[in-house]
Parts: structure tokens; C-alpha cells; sequence
């Protein structure tokens, strides 16, 4: 599973890796949570043209009668996405890339749980796969929200948790984020939905002040003794 991550890298760093100007200033941040909103890119339907946005993270679909249902889909299995009603229609039109810097695992340590740091082993940001749907309330409020798309652990993170978010090739950008059309066959989405090679990231331990999400300051991401 992904439940925290980190973006802060420079804006400079962003524009060059996704080739997209930012429209806004950002701002680093260390600890990034369900419910809070995240930087993402995608593609406007009516134009074709990309766009960065943010989602709140947690995905509430279109036909949800309560919003809250999104604190249970911060993320979505890449092996069922064209079978559930919550994703379905969302892997056809409203796919989305969140960058990051890197996420946080947790492994079980005895009585406790030790967070970890994953990175790319080269420093490059990670393109996180997800999806993106509009909702609308009974009383006219709107939320644009988002979930991001795990896949099966590779062999540095199968020791942490047995999932892991799926992270695209920068050559798999065009073919995610193409223009949104409908597709009766899924399979050209769902076949960029690896897990990354075992070889691509790094994991260290972190400090366990990562679990409380008020924290969000640099020594988050430091290594710990």
C-alpha cells in the first residue's frame, strides 16, 4: 500500500522530469497524508493538453452517496481496476500522475512498527500512478479527489509490506496520460502497472515522528541510527 509520501523538490525539478510548466508556486512537503491535497498531472478531455492539479487524496466516485467513502480508497489494487465499479470508468478516462520524491513502509519490529524512507536510487522523482474522479453533493459541493495504484512488492519492499505503489517508466508517460478515450480493452493501462525493478530504489529507516502527520519538516526523510 502507499499511505505517505513526500514531494519536495524544486519546481525547476518537476517541469523538467514531466516537461509541463507549474502555473503555481509549491511548497515542500515531508509527509503527505490521506485527506490532504496532492500535486498531480493530468489530461484535460476537451483539449488533450496536460495540466498540473491538485486531488484530494482519497478517491470518492462520482455515484458515492457520502464523501467519506475516500478515506477507504487512498489507494487501488492494479490487478482489479477494470473490475470495480469504483475505478472502472476512472482507468478510462481519468488516469493521472502524482509525483514523488519518495513514500514511507512500515515493518514490524516486536511490540512496534519502524517506518522507512523509499527513494529512487538515482534521486529522480517517482511517477506515481493513479486515478482521478469529480463528485458532486445533493447540496452543490464538489471535490476532485484521487487514488494511487499499487501493485505487488518487488524484493527491496516485499520485506516492509507486500504492496507497493506503481511507479511508471519515464517512457510510459505519453501512453498513461494519453488523450481520454473510451476503451473496451484496459490491457494497455494495466500492462505499465509493474512492480518498479528490484534494483531502482533505496530504503532506509526513518524516525517513527513520521506516523503523526502534523510533522512535515526535512528530518523526516533523514536516516535514522
Amino acid at each position: 500500500m502507499c499511505g505517505r509520501f513526500a514531494l519536495y523538490s524544486a519546481a525547476e525539478r518537476l517541469e523538467g522530469q514531466f516537461r509541463l510548466p507549474l502555473p503555481f508556486p509549491i511548497a515542500p512537503r515531508y509527509n503527505i497524508a490521506p485527506s490532504q491535497p496532492v500535486l498531480a498531472i493530468r489530461t484535460v478531455r476537451e483539449t488533450g493538453t496536460r495540466e498540473w492539479t491538485h486531488f484530494q487524496w482519497g478517491l470518492v466516485p462520482a455515484w458515492a452517496q457520502d464523501p467519506k467513502i475516500g478515506h477507504r480508497l487512498i489507494n487501488a489494487r492494479a490487478e482489479t481496476l477494470a473490475e470495480k465499479p469504483a475505478f472502472r470508468n476512472a482507468l478510462r478516462y481519468r488516469r493521472c500522475i502524482i509525483p514523488a520524491d519518495g513514500f514511507y513502509e512500515w515493518r514490524k519490529q516486536g511490540n512496534r512498527k519502524q517506518p522507512y524512507f523509499i527513494r529512487h536510487r538515482d534521486g529522480k522523482l517517482l511517477a506515481l500512478a493513479g486515478l482521478w474522479e469529480y463528485w458532486q453533493g445533493a447540496d452543490g459541493s464538489e471535490l476532485q479527489t484521487c487514488t494511487i495504484i499499487t501493485t505487488d512488492a518487488n524484493a527491496l519492499i516485499r520485506p516492509l509490506h507486500d504492496r507497493m505503489p506503481a511507479i511508471l517508466p519515464d517512457d510510459a508517460y505519453e501512453r498513461w496520460l494519453e488523450p481520454t478515450v473510451q476503451r473496451a480493452d484496459t490491457q494497455q493501462w494495466l500492462s505499465l502497472l509493474r512492480p518498479a525493478p528490484d534494483d531502482a530504489l533505496i530504503a532506509y529507516p526513518v524516525s517513527p515522528r513520521v506516523n503523526d502527520p502534523t510533522y512535515d519538516d526535512p528530518q523526516l526523510i533523514e536516516p535514522s541510527e
